[in-house]
């Protein structure tokens, strides 16, 4: 089935497969203040002898993206996106407005789930951005949607990222860069498992005022130590199989193959 095929249900399956793909990629977040938008991002390596992967990508001195999903479509948009900013200052000797930037992306996204021969896009954006209106945080998704948040978290097991957002949201309007960096931590941490913590190799942290920039690991290392200790997620005893007629009492339990 392609992706100009309906189901008999009224959906476009490649579409949401598409945006199921964003759901398995690395978590990213976004929060923004006044002042300043701060993305987070979980750096995941192919193995103990490849480096963390890249998931923040600066696009001009006001703006970044941070992606999750397929590493190599993100790369794309990001020259895409890189090339427009360029024209813009050179036609009109001025920043691009990251509002209509973020609505061609969406219009670039919304074309390729028009033609058969095409695949949209597996990857979503975080864009952040600050212009002559503040700071902007928008969310892009393979359909070509697009919206605007204070505060947003996608990948995957990004829902209790969510949860944090969502409840301290209210105090990030007025937040200085310290605390704002600190809540986007907190709710990065969230999305790791209990034997699992941040670092300064497996996090990127990045702050985009009127210029970009990422925090070194020194930076990083001071609130990373200040971060909310993670309780031991509690496991649920399951009772012993019973042992078959003729079997060892001492005979061992099978192997897990759920990993």
């Amino acid at each position: 089935m392609d992706c100009i095929t309906w189901s008999p249900a009224g959906r476009i399956l490649q579409v949401e497969y598409a945006m199921e793909a964003v759901k398995q990629g690395t978590p990213v977040l976004g929060l923004r203040s006044k002042t300043h938008v701060v993305l987070v991002s979980f750096k995941r390596a192919q193995s103990e002898l490849a480096n963390h992967q890249q998931k923040i990508f600066k696009v001009d001195d006001h703006m970044a993206i941070g992606i999750s999903g397929l590493t190599a479509d993100a790369r794309v948009l990001a020259d895409y996106m890189r090339n427009e900013c360029l024209n813009h200052r050179y036609v009109f000797d001025s920043a691009m407005n990251v509002g209509r930037l973020v609505a061609q992306v969406a219009d670039k996204s919304q074309q390729k789930t028009q033609n058969s021969s095409k695949r949209p896009y597996g990857v979503g954006l975080l864009v952040a951005g600050c212009d002559e209106k503040g700071p902007h945080l928008f969310e892009t998704c393979p359909s070509g949607n697009y919206f605007e948040y204070y505060a947003m978290a996608i990948g995957g097991r990004s829902t209790s990222a969510k949860t944090y957002l969502e409840k301290h949201f209210e105090e990030f309007e007025s937040a200085d860069l310290d605390a704002l960096i600190k809540h986007g931590l907190e709710a990065m941490n969230k999305t790791t498992s209990s034997d699992q913590s941040l670092t300064t190799k497996n996090t990127t942290v990045a702050v985009i005022s009127d210029k970009y920039r990422e925090l070194s690991s020194e930076e990083m290392q001071k609130f990373i130590d200040g971060l909310e200790k993670k309780e031991d997620e509690p496991m649920e005893d399951e009772p012993a199989p019973a042992a078959a007629s003729g079997d060892a009492p001492d005979a061992p339990a099978p192997m897990d193959t759920s990993g």
